[in-house]
């Protein structure tokens, strides 16, 4: 079973136990979060989507972690112009393990 949801701007295909690194989301090491904007669940052969999103389905889980990622760097330059600008940016996460997907049945 797997779901397609939708968190800060960006879909994700879970499963049940996998840790999702999401756009930073508030909360402590621990707190449940639940995915509202679930835009499909799959259950073997049965598919369910949602038009855009499925009214009464969740992904629920729970914070592992949050953090900053890997720094990245900026660089702007124009040829001939003596223009350089180097800027560095390391964005925040929050990585959640996912403990359950819902409704467990699917319509045909």
């Amino acid at each position: 079973m797997y779901a397609v949801v939708a968190s800060g701007g960006k879909q994700y295909k879970v499963q049940k136990g996998d840790i999702l690194r999401v756009e930073k989301m508030p909360g402590d090491v621990g707190a449940p979060v639940s995915f509202d904007q679930v835009l499909m669940v799959a259950h073997g052969q049965k598919i369910a989507v949602g038009t855009p999103t499925l009214a009464n389905a969740t992904v629920s889980g729970h914070i592992v972690e949050q953090g900053k990622a890997r720094k990245i760097i900026v660089f702007k330059y124009k040829r001939r112009k003596r223009y350089r600008r180097r800027q560095g940016h390391r964005q925040m996460f929050t990585a959640v393990k996912i403990d359950r997907i819902s409704p467990e049945k699917t319509a045909d």
